[in-house]
């Protein structure tokens, strides 16, 4: 009894958890009424989001940030289970944040893909049992603490794939030690010779780098630049310093085997980002495409309490703690017939760290 008791509460806090969104700047009808009006909530965003601009900058600007404005606010009026915003990107045309935030991880290139074998203890097995509801975010489960730290920001550096590593070994560390502890992004940005730094990069070969260099520094003593210094820094060995001893792969187009690995820790996954860069919160429904150019970490699961229920995979990205949900998004599973996944989830690539 005592146990079910537990669970239904365990539940209604990750549901109470998944749909808290950040605040944001929204937007009325009065809002769009004219260009003075207009100007006044563009006004809003800049303080809202503290940016800076110069009266040029700002000027041109401000033409995408109408016509962003009139698109988020005609969506949300249009009955989706998901909202958009205003966010970071407001005054950014989607180009911009392509190219600045969404296209950073590459494939694994052949020569990696030979020596995969001497790293990878084997592949995830599927299996059909795996809790309900899983969010590696909550403290306090089977008497542990968190295993997410916060949300960070890449900025317009191109390290999704350094985030979403690091946001991996930061969860089984949390998971086998009971300590919850920041690693360095930067430290792949720089050091991982095999990726591309800010140009982009893979997880895998992060993971490998780890294995290979003996761990990876925390991010207090190795913090975070937005930009590639341009040689590596790695500090003097200094405790903490947190391990792996290889990493596995999760079948693709498995949604049970990609089930049962978040069942178990923070898996990295490779997403196709283009549809969702303006959104706000709810459950991301599509449409999306299959391009994986954009690394992340889904930290849990749920399925919605409402009259039509939709299940959803709980993303933790790297854009920042104003974007979304507070740095997340709720993505639809069970999409595509399991396959493909939605923005293809499921396509491939999917991997977690592992640690004794």
């Amino acid at each position: 009894m005592a146990r079910a008791i537990a669970t239904i509460l365990l539940m209604a806090i990750v549901l109470v958890a998944a749909m808290q969104a950040v605040s944001s700047v929204d937007i009325t009808d009065t809002d769009l009424a004219s260009e003075k009006s207009l100007w006044a909530l563009y006004d809003r965003w800049c303080e809202h989001h503290s940016v800076a601009r110069g009266l040029g900058e700002k000027a041109r600007r401000f033409s995408v940030f109408k016509e962003n404005a009139r698109m988020v606010h005609k969506f949300n009026h249009g009955g989706a289970p998901y909202k958009l915003s205003l966010n970071l990107f407001g005054d950014m045309t989607d180009e911009e944040v392509d190219d600045g935030y969404g296209r950073c991880s590459s494939p694994l290139p052949n020569s990696a893909k030979q020596s995969q074998d001497r790293v990878t203890h084997g592949v995830l097995a599927a299996r059909d049992n795996y809790p309900i509801y899983v969010d590696w975010r909550m403290t306090g489960y089977d008497q542990r603490p968190s295993a997410v730290t916060n949300v960070k920001m890449q900025r317009g550096c191109g390290a999704c794939w350094a985030f979403a590593a690091t946001a991996a070994v930061e969860g089984i560390n949390s998971i086998r030690t009971r300590k919850l502890v920041s690693l360095s992004a930067q430290q792949l940005i720089d050091c991982d010779k095999e990726s591309g730094g800010c140009k982009g990069g893979n997880p895998v070969l992060a993971f490998k780098y780890m294995i290979d260099h003996g761990g990876i520094s925390t991010e207090a003593d190795y913090p975070y630049f937005a930009d590639d210094h341009g040689y590596c820094l790695v500090p003097k060995r200094k405790d903490p310093i947190v391990t792996i001893d290889g990493f596995k792969e999760v079948p693709p187009k498995d949604e049970v085997a990609l089930l049962q690995a978040v069942a178990a820790q923070p898996v990295v996954v490779g997403i196709d980002t283009k549809t969702f860069r303006r959104y706000g919160g709810g459950v991301f429904v599509g449409p999306c495409g299959t391009n994986q150019t954009h690394s992340m970490t889904v930290v849990g699961y749920g399925t919605t309490d409402e009259t039509d229920p939709i299940d959803y995979w709980i993303i933790k990205n790297s854009w920042g703690p104003k974007w979304g949900e507070d740095g997340y998004i709720r993505m639809a599973r069970g999409v595509n017939g399991g396959t493909e996944g939605l923005c293809g989830i499921l396509m491939g690539g999917a991997s977690y760290p592992v640690k004794n």
